[in-house]
């Protein structure tokens, strides 16, 4: 985890229900705080800064909150947005200790300045987990988790979550065996592979020209046996 420390200042609130569109109006976020088992407290606060603590944050890395006075650590569960102005509506914390191992999703990236020799090949690298969930305590909670992509080249490569090392004082909750990429083909590759393919089915299955001529009928040779049906009508007389 970076040293940057994420602080953010709420006030308690008493509205709740249809009185929270007023508060969002008036440029406030409802928040609520959850703490093991304790009554969850209902606090809000400025939007601006409330969002830029998410940025900064994102659900891994611990924020102080500084409710009324009295100071809390805690980590960003869950946040609404609104779907089509895409503004913060409402954010979740867990109050955490310092002492005690929490779980977070930590963001996976591509090492950079790194080739990726799938994408140099023309083919596509389809990324299947942005996240996964550790363990660790709080000072240990990584702001990111980085994995090596040069080893995909041909379709079929995958990176698992077991290609990862884990940092110092950190356990994955997510199994090993979870997928992180996998190298595909593009669609108009396999449209052009398959179009080939039966080209070549099509081809394969054409009868020979000569094979397709019609064969005359064969003429009885001269002066063969006559058939049985040609044979002489009167029997030998005793």
């Amino acid at each position: 985890m970076s040293d940057d420390k994420i602080a953010v200042e709420l006030t308690e609130r008493t509205v709740v229900g249809k009185g929270l569109a007023t508060l969002r109006a008036e440029g406030n976020v409802p928040a609520v705080i959850h703490d093991h088992g304790k009554p969850s407290a209902h606090v809000m606060g400025d939007h601006l800064k409330l969002t830029k603590a998410y940025s900064k944050a994102g659900k891994h890395h611990p924020v102080e909150l500084k409710v009324d006075g009295k100071e809390r650590l805690a980590l960003i569960k869950d946040v609404d947005f609104d779907p089509t102005k895409h503004q913060m509506r409402h954010i979740v914390f867990q109050a955490i200790k310092q002492n005690e191992a929490v779980e977070a999703d930590i963001p996976v990236v591509f090492k950079q300045d790194v080739e990726i020799p799938a994408e140099r090949a023309s083919l596509l690298v389809l990324k299947q987990l942005d996240h996964i969930q550790v363990k660790a305590l709080p000072r240990d909670l990584p702001d990111e988790l980085v994995v090596d992509p040069s080893t995909l080249t041909e379709v079929g490569d995958h990176l698992t979550v077991g290609d990862i090392k884990a940092p110092a004082g950190v356990t994955f909750v997510t199994p090993p065996e979870s997928s992180l990429a996998v190298v595909e083909m593009p669609k108009d590759q396999i449209a052009e592979a398959d179009a080939s393919a039966a080209s070549l089915a099509e081809d394969a299955g054409a009868p020979d020209e000569a094979e397709t001529e019609a064969v005359p009928a064969a003429e009885p040779e001269a002066g063969g046996a006559p058939k049985e049906s040609e044979a002489p009508a009167n029997p030998e007389k005793k």
